[in-house]
């Protein structure tokens, strides 16, 4: 999650692996910036998705709208301010938590701070690939 982003963004590549249909998306003509450093990006439009926190016993359950895009990273999907405002959600980024009202009390949601090293390894690997391909391009 973002808590920094006005947007909540899902890659094309994710959509395919959930199965869904890129029909279902809808147009949209309104460019977006800083996710590509430097350059404004152009969805390909965009998508209502439900998102559920939690599990069958406590869980919350809300319909976002997504921004998709055609480039590729190293996450499925970010959740911004969005997310953030139709879950009530309070983050804790020392933690890597997430705290919610559920219908039975309090949702923490959380990862390990070994998946988000490693997330952050294959995002800076990703970003090598990228600068290299473009150095090559230029020297060639």
């Amino acid at each position: 999650m973002d808590g920094g982003s006005g947007l909540n963004i899902m890659y094309a590549k994710m959509l395919d692996a959930m199965g869904i249909d890129q029909s279902c998306i809808r147009p949209t003509r309104a460019p977006f910036h800083y996710i590509k450093p430097g350059k404004q990006a152009m969805p390909l439009g965009q998508i209502e998705l439900p998102v559920t926190f939690m599990n069958p016993t406590n869980y919350r359950m809300e319909t976002l709208t997504f921004k998709v895009v055609g480039f590729h990273r190293s996450d499925h999907a970010i959740l911004g301010c969005p997310c953030y405002v139709k879950f009530m959600v309070i983050p804790n980024y020392t933690y890597l938590r997430l705290k919610m009202l559920g219908p039975y009390g309090a949702i923490t949601m959380g990862t390990f701070f070994q998946r988000g090293y490693k997330y952050e390894v294959e995002c800076c690997e990703h970003a090598v690939t990228i600068v290299t391909s473009k150095e090559l391009a230029a020297i060639r």
